[in-house]
């Protein structure tokens, strides 16, 4: 695996961990897209994304809903955004844009899905973009 600004610490501060500064109520893991621990720097560019998916049945589902805790770091390049989104096989249903050191608890992230039915990708991304 090539490592990257999102993979170069799987485990510890980006993936599936047990994060020291936000540790979850049921006591599970979370996984991270880009990192927790504040402060830690990559270099990035537009359309730069990590993105956590599953396959899932949507049959019968009229509202898919994702609960997230979206952290922006307090600086960006100009004209630069994080956006966390909620995709079905790649298409963003649902998007929110974060803010410039912000934390903000995403509980509003839904896509009505009550047209699809079968197997389809499920997934949530974190991505930067240029507004």
């Amino acid at each position: 695996m090539t490592l990257t600004a999102f993979t170069i610490r799987l485990g510890r501060g980006q993936g599936r961990i047990r994060p020291a500064n936000a540790a979850p109520a049921s006591g599970d893991y979370l996984f991270v897209l880009g990192e927790d621990e504040p402060g830690r720097l990559f270099e990035v560019a537009p359309g730069d994304f990590a993105e956590l998916t599953q396959a899932t049945d949507l049959t019968g589902v009229a509202l898919l809903r994702a609960q997230l805790r979206f952290r922006v770091p307090a600086s960006l390049p100009a004209g630069l955004t994080w956006e966390a989104s909620l995709t079905i096989n790649g298409v963003k249903y649902a998007r929110a844009k974060g803010r410039l050191g912000r934390v903000r608890p995403l509980t509003d992230l839904a896509a009505n899905v009550s047209k699809l039915s079968g197997v389809h990708t499920v997934g949530v991304r974190l991505e930067l973009i240029a507004p």
